[in-house]
């Protein structure tokens, strides 16, 4: 359970600093717009998605058991996140995430982290897409512009509410969020190594500016952005709210441990490396524990970045840390310029996370698999979207379990990397 950045550290030099430093203030740059865009789609402040980045990236980075693992908040909490503040509002996620770093400090000393090979690999893929789904539809909204005071929550009765208020579609901000959208896959295929996410947001934003488009920006909608982190506070617990907000904090530990255990066996992969599970699983707790009292999201390793940290030369830990500190600049000294970002940029963006996330490529590859297994995907994503994702996840890993033991002779899933 020994950090990984404790074994790094040992014969660290000048070289790997550098390298360090480039990765982190490249992957600053990713996650920057996407923290933004996440907190938003969650339903609650921008400025909780810098927070989170902040404080729990350095934390995950510091104590956790990857080389290059990368976290903060991603788009997996974003459909838990936005029911938990619904339901309990942000206080009950404040609690919920702080509940959620314990339980997750618990799995990580009691050495549960390889009990994720137990979980069916299509419960994983099937919530994944669902989730994905639900993502995309959650941007609609701002990517065209509509007029709609508050959409439903559930999904069908949102698509209805989307098509009755078409109406009222703004082509500017259409336009903003199509071009920001090809911006970032021309610029990925292009300049794969620039951080493409801040440049397409920002150009398109700067359009927006420039000309004094009628769209949306943070700024518009949310206000001044903060220019420096919150004095942490201890949330106010309770019995009863605990025991209310239990279920929330099992599906957020479960997201936190999964996500950031698959992100660190992809690193280990791209880099031939080993992770501890253990220690990243204490590290997942106490970033979700340090977040909470900042009054930050729920995290986790996040895949896409590490990915990014990795091809942007990342060697160790410390890449991650100058991540949460070249955003922390952002925070005190540009505050300003961000609230100046177009709401349909951003909703482009987590379309395209939302369809990465989903991982189209790998869809012919289910096609293959065994039907038990196709079934299993299915329900799970269905339930993901039509349901609840605590019911999805309860009853796929339950089904999937009970598929296994019947089969008997299959081992643990021999997990393939996501590129998410």
């Amino acid at each position: 359970m020994k950090p990984k950045i404790l074994t790094t550290l040992q014969t660290y030099d000048r070289r790997q600093f550098w390298a360090d430093f480039v990765a982190g203030v490249t992957v600053a740059m990713v996650a920057l717009p996407l923290s933004l865009a996440i907190a938003i789609a969650s339903g609650a402040d921008p400025a909780k998605g810098l927070v989170t980045a902040i404080v729990a990236g350095f934390l995950i980075s510091l104590l956790g058991g990857s080389r290059v693992q990368i976290g903060g908040p991603t788009g997996a909490f974003i459909v838990v996140v936005f029911k938990v503040i619904a339901d309990h509002g942000y206080d009950g996620l404040i609690m919920a995430t702080f509940m959620a770093g314990v339980i997750l400090l618990a799995a990580g000393f009691l050495r549960a982290g390889r009990l994720i090979q137990l979980v069916p690999e299509p419960v994983i893929n099937g919530f994944t897409i669902g989730i994905a789904t639900i993502i995309a539809a959650s941007q609609l909204k701002d990517l065209f512009g509509l007029s709609i005071a508050q959409p439903p929550a559930e999904f069908f009765a949102k698509l209805e509410a989307l098509w009755s208020a078409r109406g009222s579609l703004n082509v500017p901000a259409l336009a903003t969020g199509l071009l920001t959208m090809v911006l970032i896959v021309g610029l990925r295929r292009v300049a794969p190594r620039w951080p493409g996410l801040i440049v397409a947001v920002a150009v398109t934003s700067a359009i927006v500016a420039f000309f004094t488009l009628p769209v949306d920006t943070i700024h518009s909608r949310f206000g001044d952005l903060p220019r420096s982190l919150p004095m942490p506070e201890m949330p106010a617990l309770s019995l009863a709210r605990m025991m209310e907000l239990l279920p929330s904090a099992c599906i957020i530990a479960f997201l936190a441990g999964v996500e950031s255990l698959l992100s660190a066996m992809v690193a280990d992969r791209m880099i031939a490396g080993q992770h501890r599970s253990n220690a990243e699983l204490i590290a997942q707790g106490a970033a979700n524990l340090g977040s909470a009292l900042f009054g930050g999201l729920p995290a986790t390793g996040a895949i896409a970045r590490t990915a990014t940290n990795v091809r942007a030369g990342g060697k160790t830990p410390v890449a991650g840390i100058v991540h949460a500190g070249a955003i922390l600049i952002v925070m005190l000294v540009a505050a300003p310029l961000a609230g100046y970002l177009a709401m349909p940029a951003l909703a482009g963006l987590l379309i395209l996370t939302a369809w990465n996330m989903s991982e189209p490529h790998r869809w012919p590859g289910y096609l293959r698999e065994r039907r038990a297994d196709q079934f299993l995907l299915l329900l799970t994503l269905v339930l993901t979207v039509v349901a609840d994702l605590t019911v999805a996840i309860g009853v796929g890993v339950a089904i999937g379990l009970a598929i296994r033991l019947q089969r008997r002779s299959v081992p643990p899933s021999d997990w393939k990397p996501p590129e998410r």
